[in-house]
């Protein structure tokens, strides 16, 4: 077998290139490690009050649903506000418009004075940790104004949603949620207000 002789400059291009090697990986596991520990809410440290968005104090000051009332809204039980927009496309009767701007205008009342109280609260747990003043026993006091805060005020959007179905006819509901984008063709999927799902399923051949 022949001899293999590795000449001294052959043994510092290896060494050179082991320790830029070397190097390149300490690089990349520390640039890693770096982003591994990045928050995701980076940012939000500059908010006035760190739990809310400029436009979550936006729709809570002025009374928008927030994304509360998703539970009804997208189980095809129209809310108030959309109805008044689509009055003329679904066809609303002057009764119906003025029951419905009533539901409205109540709806928006008392979610605009919840939501400043909400805010509220939620700027005085900020401010109190800001300034190092909370204990376990303030901090479940706040807690539970919040809580409890934002439990009425998702109950006064979801609730005018449970409301508007006594108001429509089945095909204004229907047209509602095809103008909104959340009707199916599936009978199986959707099965209309005031029929019973049992039977509705049997009669669809759906089981």
């Amino acid at each position: 077998m022949a001899n293999i002789i590795i000449t001294a400059k052959q043994i510092c291009i290896i060494a050179t290139f082991s320790t830029i090697t070397i190097s390149l990986n300490s690089l990349f596991l520390y640039a890693a490690s770096e982003h591994e520990y990045t928050s995701k809410y980076v940012g939000q440290e500059k908010r006035e009050i760190k739990s809310l968005s400029d436009e979550d104090i936006k729709e809570l000051k002025t009374g928008a649903g927030w994304g509360l009332a998703k539970a009804a809204e997208l189980n095809g039980l129209p809310g108030p506000k959309h109805i008044l927009e689509m009055k003329e496309e679904i066809e609303l009767t002057a009764e119906q418009e003025r029951m419905i701007v009533g539901l409205y205008n109540d709806m928006k009342k008392e979610a605009i004075t919840l939501g400043k109280k909400l805010i509220g609260y939620e700027k005085d747990l900020n401010n109190r940790f800001a300034e190092r003043k909370v204990d376990e026993k303030v901090l479940d006091e706040l807690l539970t104004k919040i809580s409890e805060t934002y439990k009425s005020l998702r109950f006064t959007h979801l609730s005018s949603h449970l409301k508007t179905p006594t108001i429509l006819t089945e095909d204004q509901i229907k047209k509602y949620n095809e103008l909104r984008g959340y009707s199916s063709d599936d009978p199986c999927a959707n099965i209309p207000l005031g029929h019973d799902p049992v039977m509705w399923r049997k009669h669809n051949n759906c089981d």
